[in-house]
């Protein structure tokens, strides 16, 4: 019998890969609470989902924890908040002093949880702290409306993103994107024009085009204990993302890896930061001055984060060991992937669409060869929770797959895919 209680908040595959990792590692169905029912959670029986409509929203978010709060209060075991979205970081952050009444809530302060959220606040805390970051040049309503915008410190191609992805998803027009590239400033122009004269009225982030295909980028999540000492990182080398528009940069494959010059780097900004909690960086290889760029942080683990607990580094122990049992104060760092033996490949897609699409290197060989050894896992697919229901839904959804890259893949090949 387990002494503690997750919590997970929303319902897509962020959530059943969380709820997949407690179910491994203690053999226990877990509680979550969402605004609506997602496919990646439906017909699961390891998910015992909560719907309430607005809930990723105030005031139905605090709410409804006010609720949880007043059932929760007499039990003795620890119950453990855990976001699996941005969104539900932010507001878990605004009412950490209040929930920490009954809950763990193992989240930043909100000040710091702001200016990380922000992509212009990151940079300015990656320049602070000396991480290295595309260049970048911020584009305001105002500097649209002047034209000042177009003066570049840097040459086409361009990447184009917005600075408020919530608003940005409130926002709609024919040819919307999650990130656009651009190859000049008639494209600039056009691309701007639409969204500013379409109700998004937040700044813009134009950055350099950093070369290479999807293979050159890399996902990184890490653990930051209650102390604010990094006790896991695990590098992940991605090797095709979904070209879906809507989609685009989301990771469909990921290959582990090590680089401990990349860790201590990332070890050193989290812990100058006092960082708590889950953390997930986008970053890609820059063949022209051989660093790693990062795009951003999520403040959370990511939506294909599996491949963590995948690869032996189960991304829900870390929570328990340290707010249940307290056995990371004195753990040394563990630096995933460091030993080859037992590597596994992660894939959000059929294995057919990974062998067509992924670019040919030597680590798509590599990929390969676990393919054929069976050496590899999805996040959905989970033998412990197979019912004909869920096995048909989740075959139709990695079906689907097929036609968004019939459609969009020729569209963007030998361009930057990624949702930076």
């Amino acid at each position: 019998m387990v002494d503690f209680t997750p919590i997970l908040l929303g319902s897509d595959i962020n959530v059943y890969g969380m709820a997949r990792s407690f179910h491994e590692a203690y053999g226990i169905n877990v509680k979550a609470i969402a605004a609506s029912q997602l496919a990646a959670t439906r017909y699961s029986k390891i998910v015992d989902l909560e719907i309430h409509d607005g809930f990723s929203t105030d005031p139905v978010f605090i709410d409804v924890l006010r609720n949880k709060m007043r059932e929760y209060k007499s039990h003795k075991e620890p119950v453990i908040l855990i976001s699996c979205s941005d969104g539900y970081s932010e507001l878990l952050a605004k009412h950490k002093e209040e929930l920490s009444e009954v809950f763990v809530v193992p989240y930043i302060e909100l000040d710091l949880l702001q200016k990380l959220i922000s992509k212009e606040g990151f940079y300015e805390i990656a320049e602070e702290y000396g991480l290295p970051y595309p260049k970048t040049k911020i584009v305001t309503e105002e500097s649209y409306h002047s034209g000042e915008y177009l003066n570049l410190p840097f040459d086409y191609p361009i990447e184009l993103k917005p600075e408020d992805p919530v608003v940005w998803y409130q926002t709609h027009f024919e040819g919307r994107k999650k990130v656009y590239t651009l190859h000049d400033e008639a494209e600039l122009k056009d691309v701007c024009e639409k969204i500013y004269t379409h109700g998004y009225d937040k700044d813009l982030i134009l950055q350099e085009f950093i070369p290479g295909d999807d293979s050159n980028m890399r996902v990184l999540n890490a653990y930051v204990d209650k102390n604010h000492q990094v006790k896991m990182m695990c590098l992940g080398h991605p090797l095709l993302e979904d070209p879906t528009p809507s989609s685009i940069g989301n990771y469909m494959a990921i290959m582990p890896e090590f680089n401990q010059e990349l860790y201590e780097t990332v070890q050193a900004f989290l812990e100058k930061l006092n960082y708590v909690g889950m953390a997930n960086f986008d970053l890609k290889y820059d063949q022209r001055d051989g660093k790693f760029k990062f795009f951003e942080i999520n403040l959370r683990q990511g939506r294909s984060s599996f491949y963590v607990s995948l690869n032996g580094y189960n991304l829900a122990k870390w929570y328990i060991d340290d707010y249940v049992y307290d056995k990371l104060k004195d753990q040394e760092t563990v630096y995933g992937n460091k030993l080859t033996s037992g590597h596994m490949l992660w894939l959000g897609v059929p294995e057919k669409i990974f062998k067509t699409y992924a670019y040919d290197n030597e680590i798509k060989e590599e990929a390969l060869k676990l393919l054929k050894e069976g050496r590899y896992g999805t996040t959905v697919f989970y033998d412990k929770d197979r019912n004909l229901k869920r096995w048909l839904l989740m075959k139709y959804m990695f079906h689907n797959y097929y036609k968004r890259f019939k459609t969009y893949y020729q569209e963007n090949k030998g361009q930057y895919f990624g949702k930076r």
